[in-house]
């Protein structure tokens, strides 16, 4: 399975603290392919300072560097989707991460996000599937 991770899921798992922890890394570690759209990197980073998790980006980055996690850039067409997709979730106050998490599981055609946050990926429809299938 591959996921598409948002900052809550990557930083839960991080974070021995959190109430999450566990099932986080469960999650992450039954993954065949975790990626984590680009500007999840600068929301894990600031939520990590933000809580004193002091060595949380240097796992992430020990991550990228073994390849056990694939981080995904923004295209022109991922930039585009997610200016649509703030317009049209104004409303429930979709920002930007997650709507650049939304488009970059369409650009890859993949239905399976990693996310604590019900409140915005189980209403956002997404282009290529009915919906997503929200985990854990």
């Amino acid at each position: 399975m591959t996921l598409i991770c948002d900052s809550s899921v990557v930083f839960a798992a991080l974070s021995p603290r959190d109430r999450c922890h566990e099932v986080c890394s469960d999650v992450l570690e039954r993954a065949a392919v975790t990626v984590i759209p680009a500007p999840v990197l600068a929301e894990v980073d600031w939520l990590a300072r933000g809580r004193r998790v002091h060595d949380a980006m240097d796992r992430v980055l020990a991550s990228v560097g073994d390849h056990s996690i694939a981080v995904v850039d923004l295209d022109e067409e991922d930039y585009r989707r997610v200016r649509t997709l703030l317009r049209t979730y104004a409303d429930l106050g979709l920002e930007f991460v997650d709507a650049a998490v939304v488009a970059v599981a369409e650009r890859l055609e993949e239905d399976t996000i990693a996310t604590l946050d019900r409140r915005h990926f189980s209403v956002v429809r997404p282009l290529h599937c009915e919906r997503f299938n929200l985990v854990p």
